[in-house]
């Protein structure tokens, strides 16, 4: 990544910048907007079709959101306000959504009861209605399916009552394509897949193939397996690294070690840990300065969270003291660590899609969203009325409602043996606007992506990250940049100035 003239020279005075302060520059281009290739990654091995992640806020990131990103090409990251068994079981939700290869299907036994096979997937939330059936052998002796599911009148017969025997089947090893094949010629749904022993050893689903065969989940953000990619955060310490077990039983694909201050001695020891105990993954958080970025890489990390204070609901800043403007931030962590492979994420600060590839010019390789994902159809919450205007819950995982309802928020904020009567707030909540689907809005956030790397002449992420420069924006050139000399009277899909 080349010096970035403006950002250098601050850097040299010792001011630091935001989004506000800088335009891109454009240039010469020999692309178009649809013609750009926006995938990227999260971290070494974790790739994305978008740089797009979603910030481990209870607001913003449960499975539900996690999901639809995914599919939409970025990644979700589970909170950790959750406890560590519901964290992992929306984990399995997500990995479970789209499945390539089910490497260890859900089985039932022969004799459980259908009442109670039906109560389980209710308190897993298992969204999927067929179980290979096992003797108590550990053998492959049927299957049950929603049909059988849903023609049973008697809840108190066993599944070996109601499954059908007359199942196919194939050996362990069979290729995606090759289970394809034979799921079309047998037309059967399900295949199961049994070692030579007979216990079943992974299993197909029909529908989840034909989309990764004939190219309908070309977009969607997939592990080798076929399966959705999703992120999950964790604290520091013996509780990490419970919660990290019980995650890494889910598949899950990366570990955000989240915390409002990355660079310190029990990041550094959880990060050591997990690196030595698990092949995963893991994006450490949050820094701002480029020693802190050589420190973490140093120690493991396979991708660094950039951002301290940015946040719309984030009052680190003013209440602590500390961050720094976050493109001064993002840039001083890139060039810190440009030589080590180890993408960064800019977590925070964003308000418009043109941030976007502000930020990826700086040196980020994907950037993280809260609040411009929060208030959406996936996102947690109810829709509220207010006003006359639908709105849905955001509050900072700083914020004093969420420092005295998680102990994971009060450690994230260096707070976990404070007493309630003596928590001191760095956030605030409040309500955001409902923004209705998330495939809506995002396609508004790649868009304005796609556009500003058309306009600079990049045609990857790589190279926006090497060929984007600034200029110095005046408070006249930002009042020149927005709308002005009229009254709005109706928001652009993607443009809504507060006033």
């Amino acid at each position: 990544m080349r010096l970035k003239k403006v950002l250098e020279k601050a850097r040299e005075e010792g001011e630091a910048l935001t989004f506000d302060n800088v335009g891109l520059i454009t240039g010469y281009s020999e692309v178009m907007p649809d013609q750009v290739l926006v995938d990227s990654r999260f971290s070494r091995k974790v790739g994305l079709k978008i740089p797009i992640a979603s910030a481990a806020m209870d607001t913003v990131t449960e499975y539900r959101l996690a999901i639809e990103l995914a599919k939409l090409g970025g990644i979700g990251v589970i909170h950790r306000s959750l406890s560590p068994e519901e964290q992992a079981s929306q984990v399995a939700r997500v990995k479970h959504h789209l499945n390539g290869l089910i490497e260890r299907p859900v089985c039932v036994f022969e004799d459980e009861t259908i009442s109670s096979i039906l109560l389980k997937r209710e308190e897993k939330g298992y969204s999927f209605h067929s179980f290979p059936v096992l003797s108590r052998a550990g053998k492959l002796v049927g299957l049950v399916t929603g049909n059988d599911f849903e023609f049973c009148d008697n809840l108190s017969l066993t599944a070996k009552e109601i499954m059908s025997i007359e199942l196919l089947s194939a050996p362990e090893g069979i290729t995606i394509s090759g289970a394809y094949d034979l799921m079309r010629k047998e037309k059967k749904k399900i295949l199961p897949l049994v070692n030579q022993t007979g216990e079943i050893a992974g299993m197909y689903v029909f529908s989840d193939v034909k989309r990764i065969k004939t190219g309908s989940a070309e977009n969607y953000n997939l592990d080798l397996k076929g399966q959705l990619r999703v992120a999950a955060a964790v604290g520091t310490g013996q509780e990490a690294l419970e919660r990290v077990a019980r995650l890494f039983e889910k598949n899950v694909d990366v570990i955000v070690i989240d915390t409002a201050h990355g660079d310190s001695k029990l990041v550094l020891e959880t990060l050591q840990q997990i690196k030595k105990d698990y092949s995963l993954d893991v994006v450490v958080g949050n820094i701002s300065v480029g020693e802190s970025a050589k420190r973490l890489v140093a120690a493991g990390a396979d991708g660094i969270k950039v951002g301290q204070g940015p946040g719309s609901i984030c009052t680190t800043r003013p209440i602590a003291g500390i961050g720094r403007p976050q493109l001064s931030a993002v840039y001083d962590c890139a060039r810190a660590i440009e030589d080590s492979d180890v993408p960064i994420c800019a977590d925070g600060g964003l308000r418009y899609s043109g941030d976007i590839p502000k930020a990826i010019a700086a040196g980020a390789h994907s950037v993280m969203m809260g609040n411009m994902l929060a208030g959406t159809e996936e996102a947690p919450g109810i829709i509220i009325s207010v006003d006359g205007r639908q709105w849905k819950s955001y509050r900072g995982m700083g914020s004093l409602s969420a420092l005295e309802s998680s102990r994971s928020s009060r450690e994230r904020y260096l707070q976990a043996q404070t007493e309630k009567n003596h928590l001191v707030p760095e956030g605030v909540e409040g309500l955001t606007p409902y923004k209705g689907k998330l495939s809506e809005i995002i396609v508004q956030y790649e868009g304005g992506l796609r556009k500003g790397m058309g306009y600079v002449g990049a045609a990857s992420i790589e190279e926006l990250r090497e060929k984007g420069d600034f200029d110095r924006i005046t408070s006249a050139g930002y009042s020149e940049s927005h709308p002005h000399g009229i009254v709005m009277t109706k928001d652009a899909p993607n443009y809504k100035r507060s006033s």
